[in-house]
């Protein structure tokens, strides 16, 4: 099958800073794109509309996180609904704020989720902003059509903009959009503890998700799989089966088969990639990607690990560690923070305290070798950090 022989539509990428929060993608089209009438290209910058794709495609989505290499994840209109219901399942339904661009998985999702519930979806059209998050979450809060009931909010956040959110929280109008939800849901990379107590502190009820586009977003809720999916580590790497898992990547076989595999009993799995533990109660505990490690004199150190303990330091909670070439050591990791917060500090005194930390917990080998404080992280469109553009920098400074 072709894109040619059913509607498709095709959404940019990028890597510019939230801006429209719907990223072009409206409503009616997904639920075209779930009723089998549309293919839904998100993220695509041109050239992939003649590849085939499956039968009961409903969406591919580019991706290339933060790696750069590009791959165009194909998702079917069963696996992003398994997706939706199994969220409902673990944490009911309701009405959705999308804050995220829905040219992404976790964006799509919200509007998708709106759909499986039957409930309408509030857009920030205008990007993310703590007021337009004030407005929009307020504007909602009104009794249901007949019932006078107040339908149950829920929203999906990254942890940039969950961190601008709890900073504006003395306001009350901003604490009082926070409480409103019944779940907000924060994926997409680690959750600073710092920024969990706050969150726990002033009544914010979150939810921690792990996935990707290839499980059709977060499929871990709070370290505990969603139902019907099951995780197991395999010498230390996180795999993944369930019927949210995507059918591979458009146009390219060989990397399908090789991250999407098939277990002596036929069940197929996606290789995270991920480095982790499933404890012994079924936990999910995620350690980092096993792809973003440096040898440090002689020494593997996994820069999630840094990442996570740096990130618990006062004024680095929104910081991100890349590592580089290092003379001495041959590799080593660098601390990138936003200007602001840390400034309450000498740049000397965090960075010892985080060489201290790290030090405690992984060994000196570990410990950052530089703290570099900027005015703004590049970041991809998803919120993200932008690892690559930050590593790049990172390099030409040294």
């Amino acid at each position: 099958m072709t894109f040619e022989s059913r509607k498709f539509l095709q959404y940019g990428g990028g890597r510019s800073k939230l801006r429209d929060s719907c990223g072009g993608v409206d409503i009616d089209a997904v639920r075209a794109a779930l009723d089998g009438d549309t293919v839904l290209g998100l993220g695509m910058l041109g050239g992939g509309q003649t590849d085939a794709v499956p039968e009961g495609t409903a969406a591919v989505i580019a991706t290339s996180g933060s790696s750069g290499i590009p791959k165009r994840v194909v998702l079917s209109c069963e696996a992003l609904r398994a997706s939706a219901e199994a969220t409902a399942e673990r944490i009911g339904s309701g009405r959705w704020l999308l804050a995220l661009p829905a040219g992404y998985v976790a964006g799509l999702q919200v509007l998708v989720r709106s759909i499986v519930a039957g409930t309408e979806p509030v857009v920030l059209a205008n990007g993310f902003s703590t007021r337009a998050f004030t407005e929009a979450t307020l504007s909602m809060l009104r009794p249901m059509s007949g019932s006078g009931e107040i339908e149950r909010l829920f929203t999906s956040v990254v942890p940039a903009q969950l961190a601008t959110l709890i900073d504006a929280a003395d306001d009350a109008s901003v604490r009082a959009a926070l409480q409103a939800y019944s779940a907000i849901l924060v994926g997409g990379q680690a959750l600073p503890e710092p920024l969990r107590e706050a969150a726990a502190a002033l009544g914010v009820r979150l939810v921690r998700t792990y996935g990707s586009s290839e499980t059709s977003g977060g499929c871990v809720y709070d370290g505990v799989p969603l139902e019907n999916v099951a995780v197991r580590a395999v010498d230390g790497e996180l795999w993944i089966a369930g019927p949210m898992l995507a059918d591979g990547y458009l146009g390219d076989t060989q990397l399908t088969e090789r991250i999407f595999v098939r277990d002596e009993h036929g069940v197929r799995w996606y290789r995270t990639g991920d480095l982790g533990i499933v404890d012994d109660d079924g936990v999910v505990r995620v350690h980092g990607r096993a792809d973003n490690v440096i040898v440090s004199g002689g020494i593997n150190v996994s820069l999630d690990r840094v990442e996570r303990i740096v990130r618990s330091i006062p004024g680095l909670t929104a910081a991100v560690v890349v590592g580089v070439e290092d003379a001495r050591w041959g590799e080593a990791s660098v601390i990138v923070a936003p200007r602001g917060e840390s400034l309450r500090r000498s740049e000397a005194d965090q960075l010892e305290s985080a060489r201290e930390a790290v030090a405690t917990e992984l060994g000196k080998p570990a410990r950052p070798a530089r703290l570099i404080i900027v005015d703004e992280l590049a970041t991809l469109t998803s919120g993200k950090p932008d690892r690559e553009a930050i590593r790049r920098s990172v390099a030409q400074l040294r």
